[in-house]
């Protein structure tokens, strides 16, 4: 092994300051297979001296894949035709719920497009129903951009944690990937909002997105560092035919691997999910992001019928199975990598 590349690595696993330089390192070079093992091996002892073995299973609710936003790289885009669009009523939500709830998920995510039929008063209503029948719970948004004034009323009738990728820190590469009436210094805005008014936030990037640079990536870790999130949430670029992007090369298993230890090294205690694209690009992807640092997985919750229309990237995994037939088949992948599904509400265990 390379003394240099050794020395970065070892910095990072004692909560050292890395230089830009030193990561620019580690994100430019190719690691030798020995670099890339001491780098798993190091998030991986950094992770079970605060987590243990335990993984965190999160239940996905994708009740909606209408959306406002014509982001280039997204399969649900507005400007595509192709897409069956759905959207899930209040009770076929709380029956994802009550299914999960009895299969041993104690957080329920509730993700969709940006769509404007779901107003405020109506995910109050569907929020603060979850909540009164699942007091035990956490109850996860990840509906994108919304006002100040609506995360609150959000909060207030019950639900405490939201996931909003950031997707890049940089204005340019920001410019590349979305229309011109998205930006990036409003998703920031709604970041920091979150975090005042006392959500657990997670944010996040694609890895591999198109022209993405190893200086993007570098100014997403420090900006990831200035937020400070609870969970972050990474995972590798897959195209959509239907997309700008159709002909763009996807993300790498081995930079979505390096980049998932690196950020749990940098960041010890957070929940880093090892995310459902990561096995779609490769058959054992989520176990190996076990292995190299992550400790959440999210197994969908949707009804079967209407999984393979919330389709963000190709070729997506987990679209057909019934949510019992899924845990069961992700509790054992996780067991076969060495780790446990757990049935906790997973909060994160600061150090």
């Amino acid at each position: 092994m390379r003394q240099n590349i050794t020395n970065i690595i070892e910095k990072l696993s004692q909560f050292h300051n890395v230089t830009d330089n030193e990561l620019l390192t580690l994100l430019k070079d190719a690691l030798s297979e020995d670099e890339n093992r001491l780098l798993c091996q190091r998030a991986d002892e950094c992770r079970k001296k605060i987590y243990g073995t335990d993984v965190y299973i999160r239940g996905l609710i994708e009740f909606s894949n209408y959306c406002i936003n014509n982001c280039y790289y997204c399969g649900i885009r507005r400007e595509n035709q192709n897409v069956k669009r759905y959207r899930l009523s209040k009770d076929e939500i709380i029956e994802c719920c009550i299914q999960g709830y009895a299969l041993g998920f104690r957080t329920f995510v509730l993700q969709s497009g940006e769509d404007p039929y779901y107003t405020d008063d109506i995910l109050c209503y569907i929020i603060a129903d979850i909540r009164t029948r699942f007091k035990d719970c956490a109850i996860t948004l990840s509906i994108g951009e919304r006002s100040k004034e609506s995360y609150k009323a959000f909060f207030e009738v019950g639900a405490n944690r939201y996931l909003l990728r950031h997707e890049t820190a940089s204005d340019s590469h920001y410019a590349r990937l979305h229309p011109d009436e998205l930006s990036l210094a409003n998703r920031k805005k709604c970041l920091f909002d979150l975090k005042e008014i006392g959500y657990q936030v997670g944010a996040g990037f694609m890895v591999g997105s198109p022209y993405q640079t190893p200086e993007h990536l570098l100014a997403d870790l420090r900006f990831l560092q200035e937020l400070s999130p609870d969970m972050i949430g990474i995972g590798p670029f897959i195209h959509h035919a239907d997309t700008p992007f159709a002909n763009m090369p996807n993300g790498t298993l081995e930079m979505t691997l390096k980049l998932l230890s690196i950020i749990r090294l940098l960041f010890p205690d957070v929940l880093l999910p090892a995310t459902t694209a990561l096995g779609t690009i490769h058959k054992n992807g989520r176990e190996l992001g076990l292995k190299a640092g992550a400790n959440v997985v999210m197994p969908n919750l949707s009804p079967s019928g209407v999984r393979e229309n919330y389709t963000l990237y190709d070729n997506k995994i987990c679209t057909g199975e019934e949510a019992a037939a899924c845990i069961s088949c992700l509790s054992q992948r996780v067991q076969s990598a060495g780790y446990s599904l757990v049935t906790d509400i997973g909060n994160r265990r600061f150090i």
